[in-house]
């Protein structure tokens, strides 16, 4: 039986019939809608994000990755409450990041988000011991915090301890920054992050100072917080090995997403092993743009242009110079 082509109405239709699906993002924890961030610099205006698209569901633990001036710290900055898109829609835990007032940007900051620092000097006051560090951020909350009345005290230090044996370092809680090595500062500084019991943890190039035995380490811990209390965790870093210790990872090119890589377990029905297994995606935004792969477009010398055609069930995708119709020289970028 030969498949057609949608028609142009059918197109239509099919166009018209998503206008009425529920709004982009609708049940996703974090919700980034075609956001723009411009910096102005003495009359020079530098655009770091171009209407990025991103959806974060509750419980996830990701990364995303890109290259220095790609635009993820500046996304990252903005999730964190540190500073505001320039348009575009941002949400995070149903806090919309464009309206809020200062008090509650602070509010946000100290319930909603954790954050950890890639610099460790950055995340913990070296005159606290690792256990008051924890502490710290439950006092700061104050009366709104985890824990009020007579047993307030108590009940802090009982959550700090816990933290800090969940993520392997109870044996520092007497010491000092200086007296931790960097990794044991990092487990720490996850902590500080998680005191509150934020809805997201935050972490800029979290191992980007460390030795990749210890970098492995702290990503243990990240899995540990994320399996072990539910918190969604969202790791920024320009290392693209970092895709082999998240399920999914979110390359940002432009300042846009671009690519989307997936890891799966796959059970082989011959042998009955399970192995982990990595597929790419592309990501359409909402006026139907897409970034195709740098290795993808340099394996096929694609430039300027390329030439399309719609499948019954793809988009086939192929340099300008190829024969779309032709089956010979049909390639593997559709």
């Amino acid at each position: 039986m030969t498949i057609q082509n949608p028609t142009f109405d059918e197109l239509a239709r099919r166009a018209a019939a998503r206008r009425d699906q529920p709004a982009y993002g609708h049940d996703a924890l974090i919700t980034c809608d075609r956001v723009v961030r411009v910096f102005s610099t003495e009359g020079v205006e530098v655009q770091a994000l171009q209407g990025l698209d991103l959806l974060v569901r509750e419980g996830e633990l990701m990364a995303l990755v890109g290259a220095s001036g790609s635009g993820k710290s500046t996304l990252m900055n903005i999730l964190a409450g540190l500073d505001t898109p320039t348009a575009g829609s941002a949400r995070v835990a149903g806090a919309d990041l464009l309206t809020m007032t200062a008090k509650d940007r602070l509010r946000y900051r100290r319930e909603t988000v954790g954050f950890v620092w890639q610099q460790t000097a950055r995340n913990l006051l070296p005159y606290l011991t690792a256990a008051q560090n924890v502490v710290l951020p439950m006092q700061l909350r104050g009366g709104q915090g985890w824990f009020t009345g007579k047993r307030v005290r108590r009940a802090r230090g009982t959550r700090a301890l816990e933290l800090l044996e969940l993520l392997g370092v109870a044996d520092c809680r007497g010491r000092r920054p200086d007296q931790m090595s960097g990794g044991q500062q990092q487990r720490v500084a996850i902590a500080v992050a998680l005191a509150n019991a934020p809805a997201v943890l935050l972490a800029d190039e979290p191992t980007g100072e460390l030795d990749s035995h210890t970098a492995e380490d702290i990503f243990a811990a990240f899995r540990t917080a994320n399996e072990t209390l539910g918190t969604t965790i969202v790791i920024v870093t320009h290392d693209q090995t970092v895709a082999g210790e998240v399920r999914r990872t979110v390359a940002i090119r432009d300042g846009r997403t671009s690519t989307e890589v997936l890891r799966r377990t796959e059970v082989d029905e011959a042998t009955g092993q399970e192995a982990v297994v990595a597929r790419e995606y592309a990501m359409l935004d909402r006026a139907g743009r897409l970034q195709l792969p740098a290795d993808y477009t340099r394996a096929l010398d694609m430039r300027d242009r390329v030439a399309l055609e719609l499948e019954s069930d793809h988009i086939g995708v192929w340099p300008d110079d190829s024969t779309p119709s032709g089956t010979s020289e049909r390639s593997g970028a559709d």
